[in-house]
């Protein structure tokens, strides 16, 4: 597959040697436990040989232009919120601002070469990349009322993050636990490496005032974030867990089901319990640390984010002293209007569908809700 992979891209270079370490491990995982069909093992090819070819392509353009490496990411702007708490919405007006640079999915998804300034709304690859987001949409109809991604819709970080494979991704996607607990278990920091060549890749031949980035796997390696990008600003967002947690197993159990027959629903919720709480004790920790300092951490609720988005983002501006304008504003507010909340239809989800109980819910994220002052309201 590396070998395929590098003709493909016609390059050898991978970045970080101890890559290809790492691929073994992944297939390994997905033979032995994930029970795949057949679209399923299509899948993870496709997902894999993509992945590859993308980061041969990367490392081969940089070896080529070296002046690229270095170039400064200044204050780049994290939307780092936990899962299913209005980070989409919010990262989706961020990128009505002209001054804002998001990646979105064609460039994630095909990233070589850079993207051009001047074709940046006509390259070929966003009609490639189309298709691609179309058959995940018929494959799973449900998914766009849970998360809809598309080729022109900012992209978050998770994709990026899994060219490294040290991401959540392949975990989320594949019932892999051995993988993701060996993933857990390693230094984040070539994964925030790479996203920064990454980054700088993508700005090469077409940048903005700064990149808005979001994922809320973040909040897992916040410290390797910030030791990457010391000065990013950070954008947290907080709903009731008693919400959240259902809400994101039923994501989980959706992508899931593209790609097996055999998911287990009471499994994902309990697995997804552990291990966003064990993230968000994480980015507590690391927050604690850096002293919670007011220009570099916003909270936003999710009861703001309903009630008015734009204004609970007009308070970020105001805290990270980015410029703010009538002309924001009305970008943001023509957003809305064009994308109302349930576009795609309701998503419907209860506890009991995963075998969660509010009480154990409220006991192990009781800390985070009494630090934030997260109104409970399940």
């Amino acid at each position: 597959m590396i070998r395929a992979a590098a003709r493909k891209a016609n390059s050898t270079e991978l970045g970080n040697p101890d890559f290809t370490e790492r691929l073994p491990r992944i297939v390994e995982a997905v033979e032995r436990e994930a029970n795949l069909h057949w679209i399923g093992r299509v899948a993870v090819r496709q997902s894999l040989e993509i992945g590859l070819e993308s980061r041969f392509g990367l490392y081969r353009h940089r070896a080529e232009h070296p002046e690229i490496a270095g170039v400064p990411i200044e204050k780049p702007v994290f939307i780092v919120g936990f899962p299913r708490t209005g980070t989409t919405i919010l990262f989706n007006l961020l990128a009505q601002d002209p001054a804002n640079r998001t990646p979105q999915g064609w460039e994630v998804q095909f990233p070589n070469p850079p993207p051009e300034r001047d074709t940046y709304t006509t390259d070929g690859r966003i009609k490639k990349a189309y298709k691609y987001f179309g058959q995940m949409d018929q494959m799973a109809p449900e998914l766009p009322a849970i998360h809809e991604v598309g080729a022109q819709l900012p992209q978050e970080c998770m994709p990026i993050l899994a060219h490294t494979l040290l991401s959540p991704q392949p975990g989320i996607v594949y019932n892999i636990p051995s993988y993701q607990a060996w993933v857990d278990q390693q230094s984040a920091a070539p994964s925030y490496t790479y996203h920064r060549h990454f980054l700088e890749h993508l700005q090469s031949r077409y940048m903005k005032d700064r990149w808005v980035l979001k994922s809320p796997v973040h909040l897992r390696t916040l410290d390797a974030l910030l030791d990457e990008y010391p000065d990013a600003r950070l954008i947290f967002t907080h709903r009731d867990p008693a919400k959240t947690i259902p809400s994101l197993a039923s994501l989980i159990y959706t992508i899931r089901g593209i790609v097996t027959d055999s998911v287990d629903a009471v499994s994902v919720g309990r697995e997804q319990l552990e291990w966003w709480a064990e993230s968000l004790d994480h980015a507590m920790a690391v927050r604690e640390k850096h002293g919670n300092e007011p220009a570099q951490f916003v909270d936003i609720h999710f009861e703001d984010v309903i009630a008015d988005p734009v204004a609970a983002l007009r308070g970020a501006y105001e805290r990270f002293e980015m410029p703010w304008s009538d002309d924001v504003e009305n970008r943001m507010q023509a957003f809305l209007e064009n994308n109302p909340r349930g576009k795609h239809g309701a998503h419907r989800y209860e506890l009991d569908d995963f075998g969660l109980r509010i009480g154990e819910i409220r006991e192990r994220f009781g800390g985070y809700c009494q630090t934030y002052g997260v109104p409970l309201v399940v």
